[in-house]
């Protein structure tokens, strides 16, 4: 903390009154004062009396003092103001109010994480972004990967913590905490980092905190942000990574947004435009007119490729019966999954229906 920051707000209090305002930091020193000659002394039994004080004023010496408190409930500094009678308490909570906005408005601007936190949140100009980068000697060119963590489940507090000494590269790497399930880490990597090593450290992540804090998590992936301009939109991929993956990819608690496939155009459309879409490809039929094992059948036929043969062998049934249950689907919907363009459809359709289902909740 620069005492210069105190000094400039220190010395525009000359004009509200003919006091002495300054400011003293945890050890007595008097590190900010409208008297410039008192500037350096070290008052440490008042300092002994403020720690102990809490929030609140205490007088010591004719003068009102009361603490600046940090996020660990210390006392950082202590505004006072010369005199120990009413008017002195106003003024000294007056001084106060202007002084702990300056540290925090200081400290925010000069604070890296808060730095990335406000550009992946989008609460800084794109412009800016530079300005803030050359004043905090931040490189803007280096790649970095962003990883959304998602607490599922129950959340732990302690999940920032740990995912902080996971990364403890401070200058490098950064774990912010997002929300009350969500956390982001935005780590720096090689330009040779590749997909698979983004998710080897997903896994790393996952691991941890499953066996240290037995929770269960998602992990969503965004594209690697080549400059610093590019982490809002790393982040917000990995946003719609682990809600895609919500709709279509159940199973799966780690997702690349580069892996998303069709399910992301999907996710994307209007439902009203997937609503015509189906009514579209199932003229004969509701698409939920097939039952249970039809269904069964078909994502089996999918998973292998088309391939009569090795479905109807991983379906243990005979070929022919396998044969018969997709003339049967061709007869209910009019589309042969045998060819290849009816497949695209039909499986295109099921994706539809699945993401329809998770808008209406059911």
């Amino acid at each position: 903390m620069s005492n210069s920051v105190f000094q400039s707000v220190i010395l525009q209090l000359k004009d509200v009154s003919d006091r002495i305002f300054g400011v003293i930091d945890s050890e007595g020193c008097v590190v900010s004062c409208t008297d410039s000659a008192v500037l350096g002394e070290r008052w440490v039994d008042a300092a002994l009396k403020l720690a102990s004080a809490g929030e609140g004023m205490a007088t010591f010496g004719q003068k009102t003092f009361k603490p600046i408190i940090n996020s660990s409930n210390l006392m950082e500094y202590a505004v006072f103001c010369n005199g120990d009678d009413e008017m002195a308490k106003s003024f000294c909570a007056m001084a106060y109010v202007a002084l702990n906005d300056a540290k925090i408005f200081y400290e925010e601007k000069h604070d890296r994480g808060t730095f990335v936190k406000n550009i992946i949140m989008d609460n800084i100009l794109p412009g800016d972004i530079y300005i803030r980068a050359k004043e905090l000697h931040f490189s803007t060119d280096a790649p970095r990967a962003v990883f959304l963590v998602r607490q599922v489940g129950h959340s732990d507090v302690a999940t920032v913590d740990v995912l902080a000494g996971m990364f403890p590269d401070k200058l490098q790497d950064f774990v912010l905490s997002i929300n009350e399930n969500d956390i982001a880490v935005i780590k720096q990597i090689t330009p040779t980092t590749t997909e698979e090593d983004l998710d080897v450290i997903a896994r790393q992540i996952e691991d941890t905190l499953r066996n240290e804090l037995f929770i269960k998590t998602v992990i969503g992936i965004g594209t690697i942000a080549e400059h610093l301009r590019s982490l809002a939109d790393s982040y917000k991929e990995a946003q719609t990574a682990i809600d895609v993956g919500k709709v279509f990819d159940t199973e799966k608690s780690i997702i690349n947004y580069e892996n998303l496939g069709i399910g992301r155009l999907i996710y994307q459309l209007p439902t009203t435009l997937c609503e015509i879409f189906l009514s579209e490809v199932f003229k004969k039929n509701s698409i939920d007119s097939l039952d249970q094992e039809t269904l069964f059948t078909i994502n089996k036929f999918f998973e292998n490729n088309l391939n009569v043969s090795e479905t109807s062998r991983k379906l243990f049934v005979h070929r022919n019966t396998l044969v018969y249950r997709l003339e049967k689907i061709k007869k209910l919907t009019g589309l042969d999954l045998r060819q290849f363009d009816h497949a695209i459809v039909f499986k295109v359709a099921l994706m539809v229906r699945k993401y329809l289902s998770s808008r209406d909740g059911r």
